[in-house]
């Protein structure tokens, strides 16, 4: 028996916690259904507002709105916008709230995505806020996740790399506080591991164990993350533990064949690329999932079902 209809419409979508189980099985459900229809958006205009770089995210997003019928304004960096005359941060998306439908932000401070959505009367959709949140992130790797295993409960996943500052893996850890005997190997540097007030959201809802050895043994998924040099205050701090796991295939060896390993991207050195031709890796699946998972996200905000 289906239970009853989620209301998306309107929706902001800022912060993984404000997802239910049951938002994001709507949401991995439309985007495996979804399929491009000019006619579905038609005349609703996306904003696209891109304060830090990006290449995946600001793109999918642009190609899933295009997808179905859309349109995309905004900008991809400050320069050539009244920001750099000093006009703030509120003032900017109350402007861009009278031209467009829709808001998808990427702001290097956090909380900033929570600001817009308080400022504005039309949706948001957050892209990414410093170190803090990354929700379609997480939707699209979780999509990713049920693509290959066909489930998302009793997974063991390895997180690896910066676990402090990486806000995919922030994001990921919570939302697997949604589903069902979850275990996370939790695989950093002593100091970049997984922020404590994420860890206090694990306790007692999933298992998870900190270590500093790369061991991938026994994983169902390992999700490998950049060391970001640009979220370290101390670029002495960085020196010293860039480049700590670099993912090789005979790193990959301890591998399961049925594993598969996924990274966010960029990378830089944290996979070698010979170990893209091989059956465990996953990343760039996990990249073309962006569209349908974005195609879907954008009908049920916009469209309500």
């Amino acid at each position: 028996m289906q239970g009853p209809k989620l209301d998306w419409h309107g929706k902001d979508i800022i912060s993984i916690r404000e997802l239910s189980r049951e938002h994001i099985e709507d949401v991995l459900n439309q985007a495996h259904q979804i399929r491009p229809d000019p006619a579905l958006l038609q005349g609703r205009v996306m904003a696209s507002l891109f304060f830090e770089p990006s290449t995946r995210t600001q793109l999918s997003f642009a190609t899933a709105m295009q997808r179905l019928g859309g349109r995309v304004i905004g900008f991809s960096g400050i320069e050539g916008t009244s920001i750099v005359k000093g006009e703030s941060l509120q003032d900017t998306v109350r402007t861009i709230e009278k031209y467009a439908d829709i808001i998808v932000i990427r702001h290097p401070l956090e909380g900033s995505a929570r600001l817009v959505a308080d400022t504005v009367s039309i949706p948001v959709i957050n892209a990414g806020d410093g170190a803090n949140q990354h929700p379609t992130q997480t939707l699209m790797d979780l999509f990713t996740i049920k693509k290959f295993h066909n489930r998302l409960d009793g997974l063991k996943i390895g997180l690896v790399g910066d676990l402090k500052y990486g806000r995919t893996v922030h994001s990921l850890a919570i939302a697997l506080t949604r589903f069902r005997k979850i275990t996370l190997r939790l695989i950093s540097p002593p100091n970049l591991r997984m922020p404590p007030s994420v860890l206090q959201e694990l306790n007692g809802i999933v298992s998870y164990t900190e270590t500093e050895h790369l061991d991938l043994s026994d994983l169902d998924v390992v999700y490998v993350t950049r060391i970001q040099k640009e979220r370290f205050p101390d670029i002495e701090e960085y020196e010293k533990v860039k480049g700590t796991y670099v993912i090789t295939p005979k790193v990959c060896e301890m591998l399961k064949p049925t594993a598969i390993l996924l990274h966010p991207l960029p990378r830089v050195d944290e996979i070698t690329p010979d170990v893209d031709a091989l059956p465990q890796a996953k990343y760039f699946d996990q990249v073309q999932n962006g569209v349908p998972v974005r195609m879907a996200l954008l009908k049920l905000i916009l469209l309500g079902a």
